[in-house]
């Protein structure tokens, strides 16, 4: 009898681009693969690939408990329906009541802590009943995976499931999907900001560097990809307008604009994982230009596969861009395949693919 695997999330669209090669994997050892997440435009994909989809909707900012309890009241109901015999938990309501419903009904579990948020690394009321959350529902959690070390400790420091903590190197980067693309000339030099447009990502530093760097150095160019939040949509526009920046919304495929680009700047102060955007850029043959923020300084080797700064520091942030700029082309070309060398060394997603496997066969083999 096929053995059954069920992955829990709060997107369709993290599963398929962060998490596909592990289904792959799964589906070719002969497992039963269900997923619960949101319904989303890759679901038909996964279900294509052969994975049963269960519809659960996560409301992934809201406090509301009595929403939390629907929510864990649905992933009980899903795991008594299905029956798995592992489940494998990913960003924090998933992790918390997908676990929680593992734990009562006895399923073992593995959870990856994909970041800590915002509402968990700030100090307060929502940290604190989010950390007592955590304590309860990793008390019988087999295995959790940290992407970064920060991250990790601050879970032992608060002495959640010790003796279980285990890293991965992010979700790692599909080294076939996002291969190294010809390095452009130097006409104009290109910067690329890949993320959603929020604050904590550092859209403000970013606009500012691209403010000062265009009126001094008018052959750059400086590109924008990702959801606008609607508080910053009104100065997006201005800025292109004015000609200072060009926003190209929200891509499915970032390929073509990486491959077009001299350098992706990653100015985020976000309390994530690992920065997906600056591993799928290097791993193109990119420069990065990142924080010192965990989560994005483990991406770059300073001043070999790219440049780091303070958060929040803009002007450390155009001083790099400068620096960057002054080089040669032949350097920054270098310097791009230094940081896919990097990518093929430690964020190769199959490293993910085969801790997760072992993993499940220790438990469920």
């Amino acid at each position: 009898m096929m053995k059954k695997v069920l992955l829990i999330g709060n997107s369709d669209l993290s599963i398929y681009n962060f998490r596909r090669e592990l289904v792959e994997r799964l589906l070719q050892e002969g497992y039963e693969v269900h997923i619960a997440v949101p319904y989303g435009k890759k679901i038909d994909q996964l279900k294509a690939m052969g994975c049963y989809f269960v519809d659960i909707p996560v409301d992934r900012r809201g406090t509301n408990p009595v929403k939390d309890l629907a929510l864990l009241k649905k992933y009980i109901q899903c795991m008594r329906k299905i029956r798995p015999d592992i489940v494998l938990t990913y960003t924090i309501k998933p992790n918390i009541y997908g676990g929680l419903a593992a734990q009562m009904l006895g399923i073992p579990y593995v959870a990856n802590i994909t970041g800590l948020g915002s509402a968990v690394e700030n100090p307060g009321l929502v940290q604190k009943v989010t950390v007592g959350l955590y304590h309860l529902a990793f008390r019988k959690v087999d295995c959790v995976f940290f992407q970064n070390e920060e991250n990790r400790q601050f879970f032992e420091r608060r002495g959640v499931a010790l003796g279980k903590h285990k890293m991965l190197p992010g979700s790692g980067v599909n080294l076939e999907q996002f291969k190294v693309i010809n390095y452009p000339s130097d006409n104009t030099i290109e910067f690329l900001f890949i993320a959603r447009v929020m604050r904590e990502k550092g859209i403000d530093e970013y606009l500012e560097t691209a403010k000062t760097i265009r009126k001094k150095y008018p052959h750059t160019r400086f590109h924008v990809l990702g959801f606008c939040e609607e508080e910053y949509e009104r100065k997006l526009k201005g800025l292109q307008e004015q000609g200072v920046v060009e926003y190209h919304g929200m891509q499915r495929d970032i390929r073509p604009f990486v491959g077009k680009s001299h350098c992706t700047i990653h100015p985020s102060y976000y309390p994530e994982g690992m920065s997906n955007a600056c591993l799928e850029s290097k791993a193109c043959g990119r420069p990065v230009i990142t924080t010192t923020r965990s989560g994005c300084r483990e991406t770059v080797d300073d001043g070999q596969t790219g440049f780091l700064f303070e958060a929040k520091k803009t002007d450390q942030l155009i001083d790099r861009v400068e620096y960057f700029i002054q080089m040669s082309n032949r350097d920054r070309e270098r310097m791009g395949l230094n940081a896919r060398r990097k990518v093929e060394r430690q964020f190769d997603r199959r490293i993910v693919v085969n801790r997760y496997m072992e993993e499940i066969e220790q438990l469920i083999g």
